[in-house]
């Protein structure tokens, strides 16, 4: 499968989330709720979860081999990344109005 568009859906400024996103592959299939998390100076990516009776949370879909993860986590983070050098550089082009 091919990673065909992330689109970032909701950023946060405070705490370790920074991100929820969707991923599309193979313009075919929408993946919702992955979240981009920073810790330990590092970004990673939690898949989307639901909480078990016993408080315990279990991932509904995630890759099943480290290579597949791996080409998740860099097209998520890629895209994040991406976001917020759009976001600077449309704040340094917004004119000063005196």
């Amino acid at each position: 499968m091919i990673i065909t568009d992330v689109k970032i859906r909701k950023v946060f400024e405070e705490g370790p989330m920074k991100a929820i996103v969707s991923v599309t592959f193979d313009n075919e299939l929408a993946l919702h709720d992955i979240k981009i998390i920073n810790a330990r100076e590092k970004f990673f990516v939690v898949m989307p979860s639901r909480k078990n009776p016993d408080g315990t949370y279990r991932d509904i879909v995630h890759p099943i081999n480290a290579t597949a993860r791996q080409n998740l986590e860099s097209a998520v983070i890629d895209a994040y990344n991406e976001y917020l050098a759009n976001v600077e550089t449309e704040a340094e082009e917004e004119p000063v109005i005196l």
